[in-house]
């Protein structure tokens, strides 16, 4: 299945919770900022993460946002200041 790169955020509003999303979300992406993770995704890892996501979340004051960046050869971060992050290459799988 094709992988694509996404930008996913979140905004949860109980520290248990958010705890919870934070480690979640570990096991996607990689942390660009702490509410911020750069997820590689094919198509099913896409539905797991939201599944996942959803079962934490209380959907009437929590949120979370995916953003499709597109193809993961594409590399469309621009940084200023301290850079701890770099882009997995395109053939990185995260289990």
């Amino acid at each position: 299945m094709k992988r694509r790169r996404y930008l996913a955020c979140y905004d949860i509003r109980d520290p248990k919770r958010l705890r919870r999303i934070h480690k979640m979300m570990k096991g996607y992406g990689y942390p660009l900022q702490y509410s911020v993770f750069v997820c590689d995704l094919d198509a099913m890892e896409r539905v797991r993460l939201r599944t996942d996501a959803s079962e934490i979340m209380h959907l009437d004051i929590d949120s979370v946002v995916i953003i499709d960046l597109g193809d993961v050869s594409l590399d469309r971060f621009e940084f200023l200041g301290s850079r701890d992050f770099r882009p997995p290459s395109p053939d990185a799988i995260i289990l």
